[in-house]
């Protein structure tokens, strides 16, 4: 009889993983948003639903102030499956996490979901009451759907093709483009939305948190050694779906060997007809993220909620970081790096 597979408990992360992507584009991007708060009358902050948490930056509270705000989880397709318990249950989470925030909206890329969104869009632009339109900037972490919800909500709304650039990559936008009219009231006066660059948080504390953004897309897949991902990601299937992989490999905690039958399996070899590792787990993190792997969530809502409740109760405890202090932190920790060299 064969042994019963027991997944990992503890991912075995190395501080060796970098804790930033706060690169030059993002810091003058978030400059540029911030010059341009004035003339935008509310906004829109996207996050991924399968880190509905850690793809909140924080930074952004610092930034945009008391700006009038919409939240839109993307993907939401690719965190749970349609009509599932799990689906009703990250709902629920998300909307108890936001109980004090009514503008949040839970997105794909189906009509329905860009339905909700475009109609609240209207009312808020109709009570405004501004003949000469209203302006709403779209923000968020890099490659978190902003610039594809943009352009779904245009087609849906105009039947216009896509008025930005896409990418499976982050770093598309690089720049606060030109305003896009999305929708025009009764009245005839416009609502335009503004794409902006991802921006990422100048450090992140928790290693982990790093691995989730990374495996989601969020910095590119060069900052992080492929097969640790690769490994992170094995780590959140065992515990969901050991059997997703099952036509590459059985149940297993040792991704080198998952990647060598997952490489000689799908052709990926180097020459002398070696499995090529590295390409083989690249290959495996991008099934997961176009939803070949099942779909899972990385955070758990209810734990970070009682972690952020847990912050609030503690008088000593620091609830944010600012934007100055993330970047001290970020360099501190580099020079410590390079002495351990």
């Amino acid at each position: 009889m064969a042994a019963r597979f027991i997944p990992r408990q503890v991912f075995p992360y190395h501080g060796s993983i970098p804790r930033s992507y706060y690169l030059g584009h993002h810091r003058s991007g978030l400059a540029a948003m911030k010059e341009r708060l004035s003339a935008v009358d509310y906004i829109i902050e996207c996050r991924d639903a399968r880190a509905p948490v850690t793809s909140m930056n924080p930074i952004f509270e610092e930034a945009l102030g008391n700006s009038r705000r919409m939240i839109v989880y993307t993907k939401r397709d690719l965190a749970t499956d349609p009509g599932s318990q799990e689906r009703r249950k990250l709902e629920n989470e998300v909307r108890l996490f936001h109980e004090n925030t009514p503008s949040v909206f839970l997105s794909t890329t189906v009509r329905s979901d860009l339905t909700r969104v475009l109609s609240h869009m209207r009312a808020e632009a109709l009570a405004l009451q501004k003949p000469v339109g209203s302006r709403v900037m779209v923000v968020g972490m890099p490659n978190v759907g902003k610039s594809t919800l943009l352009n779904n909500l245009r087609r849906l709304s105009t039947s216009k093709a896509k008025a930005v650039r896409t990418g499976a990559q982050p770093g598309i936008t690089r720049k606060v483009a030109t305003p896009v009219k999305i929708l025009e009231l009764d009245d005839g006066s416009p609502v335009y939305l503004m794409d902006t660059p991802g921006i990422f948080m100048p450090y992140v504390p928790d290693a982990e948190n790093m691995l989730k953004l990374a495996l989601c897309g969020c910095v590119k897949d060069s900052v992080i050694a492929p097969v640790t991902l690769a490994d992170y990601l094995l780590y959140h299937l065992n515990h969901r779906h050991p059997d997703v992989y099952g036509q590459w490999s059985e149940p297993t905690n040792e991704i080198n060997d998952l990647l060598d039958q997952f490489a000689r399996k799908t052709g990926l070899l180097s020459k002398g007809g070696q499995p090529n590792i590295d390409l083989a787990a690249l290959n495996f993190i991008q099934k997961w993220r176009d939803g070949q792997l099942g779909r899972i969530m990385l955070d758990n809502i209810q734990e970070e909620k009682r972690r952020q409740e847990e912050k609030l109760d503690d008088p000593g405890a620091d609830v944010s970081t600012s934007i100055t202090q993330a970047l001290k932190t970020s360099k501190i920790k580099i020079k410590e790096r390079s002495k351990g060299q």
